[in-house]
């Protein structure tokens, strides 16, 4: 008879396993160090809808004027769910494309106030008159993601067109409140219906969501197209959508608040009449109260931005942003619609592209947090491609609008190591690890996750392993005895970008390498 012992072991949390035999010859077997993390598909956590990522401002221009054979790269790196003939993933499989409503700025040129040229829109409507064939460039790219697969299309608003602003700008003058008049509610309505309706009926793009307001805590008075809003106003342009929406018998629901931080979502903070959002509009005692249109998306939207440093405001803020949901009404979803590396911190620096592990390894950190603390049913990255000399692409290009190199980044394959794998439907399940950490005590070491598919027996396992020691791995899955799966790995190596690797099974113990990420799909 064998007795398995598991006994704590080193500094950190590896596992020795031994087996004594009861016989007088007793011989020690060979020792073996792994951490065991065992899966339990029957406690499940939130449905996951969707991975997106946005195609302001960049694809303008890329998807216009560069040469059909790079566009055709950038949407496979983004969008394709194919395997080349090593058996690794062509590009991260989004299945949400965010569309961005320009509100005219292009058009005005420098006179828009707006100086960096990338960074001004193009409009469906611009003194007084419709215009169908206007953002081409995007509407490239919208074509290019339906027919690699997407399903999923998400129409947002910076601004309302420069025609309806007070202003006649695509940004704030004063930034205490919307860049937009009362009676012209209805004008930005009626603009944003069309939109939707002439993208399905001319193009065969039907959104899912309309967002008319983007990070509406921030003032807004310049640098690109946005305007504030006062939550007030929110509601009350929401109610005035909502009853055109349902005029037109559209099936496309109101997106809000996409809250410019996850703490505007729960708390006034500094921004009194524009945060406490959850409350303010899915209340049903609040005199904003708008969970109740017909239109309205169940969902509570917002950015990860600036709540990411250190890893106990990491956790802090998402478990306030779960503890609020909870309370005001617990069927409420929690969207993560916007985040890029914007942070300026003792760990990373915005400023700097960095196609390399580094920044990769800690966008990770801050999907998983929102996926595993925050419940967070969607997860979406801010710029697709981008031109710039900054951590807010997955998908880099040469600053030149007509043509120039493609650069694929770690920051898209480590994203991929979600996209690519939890499918729409997939629920995020419980585990345990052999070394007991928490939640608070693993978030800066090895951060693991679980989802399984609606139906069959497929589960994902994420790893993201932040130190700087490989560590040996079994996985174990409840119920189940059997199993076989595929590892996915992105490292720092050049080339291994979700690069496949050997067949594991349930008796495997296979290494995670340092400062890597790994996927596993098990069936």
């Amino acid at each position: 008879m064998r007795e398995i012992k598991y006994l704590l072991i080193s500094s950190f949390f590896f596992v020795l396993l031994f087996a004594c035999n009861n016989d007088s010859d007793e011989r020690e077997e060979p020792e073996i160090d792994f951490l065991e993390i065992k899966i339990k598909p029957n406690t499940v956590y939130q449905t996951i809808h969707a991975f997106g990522a946005s195609d302001a401002w960049i694809t303008q221009y890329v998807g216009k004027n560069w040469p059909l054979q790079k566009r055709d790269q950038i949407a496979d790196l983004l969008f394709s769910k194919e395997f080349n003939t090593n058996g690794n993933p062509k590009g991260i499989g989004l299945n949400n494309w965010r569309f961005n409503i320009g509100a005219g700025s292009f058009y005005q040129g420098g006179n828009s106030g707006i100086s960096d040229i990338w960074r001004r829109a193009e409009s469906f409507m611009y003194n007084g008159i419709y215009n169908w064939e206007a953002q081409e460039g995007q509407r490239w790219f919208l074509n290019a993601a339906k027919l690699r697969g997407v399903n999923h299309f998400t129409a947002f608003s910076n601004s309302p067109p420069v025609d309806l602003t007070k202003n006649g700008k695509a940004h704030s003058s004063g930034g205490a409140a919307a860049n937009l008049s009362i009676e012209n509610y209805g004008k930005y309505a009626d603009f944003l219906v069309e939109v939707v309706k002439q993208m399905k009926n001319n193009y065969g793009i039907e959104f899912d969501n309309i967002s008319p307001f983007n990070e509406p805590q921030w003032d807004w008075k310049g640098g690109q197209e946005g305007t504030p809003w006062l939550n007030d106003e929110i509601a009350n342009v929401s109610k005035v959508l909502d009853a055109k929406l349902q005029e037109q018998n559209l099936n496309t629901k109101i997106e809000i608040a996409e809250s410019g931080k996850l703490n505007y979502l729960y708390e006034n903070a500094d921004k009194t009449g524009r945060a406490s959002q959850i409350q303010e509009f899915f209340d049903s005692s609040s005199a904003n109260y708008i969970g109740d249109l017909a239109s309205m998306n169940h969902k509570i939207a917002g950015h990860s931005y600036y709540t990411t440093h250190g890893t106990a405001t990491l956790i802090d803020v998402r478990r306030k942003v779960l503890s609020e949901i909870r309370n005001v009404d617990p069927s409420l979803e929690f969207l993560m619609t916007e985040y890029c590396i914007l942070e300026n911190n003792s760990e990373i620096n915005g400023n700097g592209r960095d196609l390399g592990i580094d920044a990769a390894l800690y966008l990770a950190r801050v999907i998983h947090a929102d996926l595993t603390v925050a419940n967070a049913s969607s997860w979406s990255w801010w710029l697709a491609v981008s031109p710039y000399d900054y951590k807010d692409g997955l998908v880099y290009i040469d600053n030149d609008k007509n043509d120039g190199q493609v650069y694929d980044s770690k920051l898209l394959w480590a994203f991929g190591n979600y996209s690519r794998f939890i499918d729409e439907g997939y629920q995020r399940v419980d585990l345990s690890r052999s070394d007991n950490q928490s939640v608070d005590q693993s978030i800066n070491g090895l951060l693991v996750s679980a989802y399984k598919s609606p139906v069959g027996s497929k589960i994902v396992v994420v790893f993201v392993n932040q130190r700087n020691i490989g560590i040996p791995i079994k996985i174990g899955i409840d119920g189940k005895q059997t199993y076989t799966g595929k590892r996915y790995q992105t490292s720092a190596v050049k080339g291994d970008n979700l690069a496949v690797k050997e067949i594991l099974s349930e008796d495997s113990v296979w290494t995670i390498p340092s400062r890597s990420l790994v996927t596993i799909v098990l069936e």
